[in-house]
């Protein structure tokens, strides 16, 4: 199976949050995901998604496969959603995991749905 990376923006925070903290939102959840990463998956930090009104904000990418984008993830509330989701998008050869298989949120909080760089036929 090809590799699969799932990109976690650093530089968000929700706006719900109050006051300031010490890490941001994302770093939170970047450390979250990346002390136990899901299987088969590399985590990686990245910089800025420019998704910052739906915070915090993941992408799951792989070679030959769709990439994915979504938001208004909580980190300390969506770590083990984020891990399930990004197993299952592992366990497949396109990246297109049924609707119905998705987490919940992943149904309800997908940003964007990018093709693989060649579209097959």
């Amino acid at each position: 199976m090809k590799p699969v990376e799932l990109l976690v923006c650093t530089k968000c925070n929700r706006a719900d949050a109050l006051g300031d903290v010490a890490l941001s939102h994302g770093t939170q959840l970047y450390e979250e995901l990346a002390a136990e990463p899901p299987e088969g998956v590399k985590v990686t930090p990245i910089d800025c998604l420019s998704n910052c009104t739906r915070s915090c904000s993941i992408v799951l990418r792989g070679e030959g496969r769709w990439t994915y984008v979504y938001g208004n993830l909580h980190e300390g509330d969506h770590p083990d959603i984020i891990r399930e989701g990004a197993q299952k998008y592992a366990a497949t050869t396109d990246g297109l995991v049924t609707w119905r298989e998705r987490p919940e949120h992943f149904r309800k909080n997908c940003m964007a749905r990018i093709p693989p760089m060649e579209i097959p036929e």
